[in-house]
């Protein structure tokens, strides 16, 4: 008798366990991370005018989807399909890299990578835009150094 409580106990304690770990990550799961950009940018067939954006997975199920809200959840600008990016190394923050297309264009968002994680989310453009872009300087700004080039990264939610 003795024994059945003490397996009852175990069994408890781990599915509590397991509860409180997911419980934990269930935030991170998609990815949640507020931007705020201080000049237009583009993203594929749309241009975003400056503002504070929330970008998230579509689905914890799917890595292959990110939309793109208000920072109040709102309005869902875009929910666009990317391809998977590997970093050199692991982002503490989160990053975005940024094609710059010159003073009279908007620079494109070409990569996001929530912070941690070496694998990113790299934008699909279309086959011409590509090639624009492919010529163009890329810079990478990071999550919580403040403003770079007109660019302000804010943490994960």
């Amino acid at each position: 008798m003795k024994i059945h409580k003490i397996y009852i106990a175990l069994g408890l304690i781990v599915a509590f366990t397991l509860f409180v770990e997911l419980a934990a990550h269930a935030s991170e799961a998609d990815q949640s991370t507020e931007i705020t950009f201080n000049q237009p940018f583009q993203v594929p067939g749309l241009v975003l005018p400056a503002g504070t954006y929330l970008f998230r997975l579509a689905s914890a199920d799917d890595l292959n989807t990110v939309q793109i809200f208000s920072s109040d959840r709102s309005h869902l600008y875009a929910t666009l399909p990317t391809i998977p990016s590997e970093s050199r190394q692991v982002p503490d923050d989160t990053t975005v890299t940024l094609a710059e297309q010159g003073s009279r264009k908007p620079d494109v968002l070409l990569k996001w990578f929530y912070s941690k994680e070496q694998t990113g989310h790299e934008f699909v453009y279309s086959n011409q835009l590509e090639k624009q872009i492919a010529q163009d300087p890329q810079q990478t700004i990071v999550a919580n150094e403040g403003s770079i080039n007109g660019y302000e990264a804010g943490g994960s939610n």
